[in-house]
């Protein structure tokens, strides 16, 4: 049964992703909004979901350090093994000039946090000041966006509602597979004997970010290049903005381990600053950046160990 599980997991994250990517190209080209801003605000806040639910139960169950965790960990796997991954199956495009606010955006965040963190966490005060960032980011991006997709071409379009529920229906499918998929893979994981620290850096820590991976990796196959991009870097910004803003929000953070200072925001804001150094660079993600993004982290999850 744990087998079944399995492999259920994996055909609702492919399923899922597939109607996701599919309804929301369809949402955009509708309301005339460029497939980026619809990456980094419906797929990349829709995909972070896990990211929320985790870091909200952790905090409220007096498990800071795991809230804050998750999202670092989160961020760092978007960049280097989501995005890696997605790199190896279709080289990814992404335009330093055209997203450069957003990309902006996602390090801003990462810098904000870090001098937030600090003060050895988060004030609700300070917690209010990341929320108040994401709305403005939600602003100007939905501003920009408009601006941007006037230029293209008027074509054949799915009814709005049909497509907003493939979106919605391929979102809820995303969830499920991944809540199967991270279950049966800890299960099987024991099974073999795998120590529980291994599987928790591993299955469990990866498994929030599975929707971002099918969700990318679907989207780059079927040549949506923006909103694998766009799903990335909004997952990014949501992560640190509005889940942990809304977390401190609901319960200040206080209390956490040293060692996410010391260790976890450099490879944070490290990741984040590479990543605008190939949008700029090669404008985009090619197999072989890919493989190094790889390889990257690797050479983080063997630090952890």
């Amino acid at each position: 049964m744990v087998y079944i599980l399995f492999v259920a997991g994996l055909l609702g994250l492919f399923f899922g992703g597939e109607f996701l990517v599919r309804g929301a190209a369809n949402v955009a080209r509708s309301y005339r909004i460029s497939p980026m801003v619809i990456g980094l605000t419906i797929v990349g806040f829709g995909t972070s979901t896990p990211e929320l639910l985790v870091s909200l139960n952790a905090a409220l169950d007096g498990a800071s350090s795991i809230a804050v965790g998750n999202v670092l960990g989160s961020n760092i796997a978007n960049i280097l093994l989501i995005l890696g991954l997605t790199a190896l199956i279709y080289p990814v495009a992404v335009d330093g000039r055209r997203v450069w606010k957003d990309l902006a955006f996602m390090v801003g965040a990462a810098v904000l946090l870090w001098i937030m963190l600090l003060g050895d966490g988060l004030s609700r005060i300070e917690a209010g000041v990341l929320v108040a960032a994401l709305l403005g980011f939600l602003v100007m991006s939905f501003l920009s966006g408009r601006t941007e997709a006037e230029e293209t071409d008027p074509e054949a379009l799915t009814p709005v509602w049909k497509s907003a529920l493939i979106t919605l229906g391929g979102l809820v499918v995303l969830m499920v597979g991944a809540r199967l998929l991270v279950d049966s893979s800890t299960q099987i994981a024991r099974s073999f004997g795998i120590s529980e620290a291994v599987i928790g850096l591993t299955i469990v820590a990866v498994g929030t970010s599975l929707p971002e991976l099918a969700t990318s990796v679907i989207a780059a196959w079927r040549r949506h290049s923006e909103i694998a991009v766009g799903n990335v870097i909004g997952s990014n910004i949501f992560n640190v903005l509005g889940i942990l803003g809304i977390t401190g929000l609901v319960l200040p953070i206080e209390g956490l381990d040293p060692r996410f200072l010391r260790e976890d925001m450099p490879w944070v804001l490290g990741s984040s600053l590479l990543l605008v150094l190939l949008a700029f660079a090669l404008k985009g993600v090619p197999r072989w950046a890919g493989v190094l993004l790889l390889l990257a982290y690797g050479g983080y999850v063997a630090l952890m160990l």
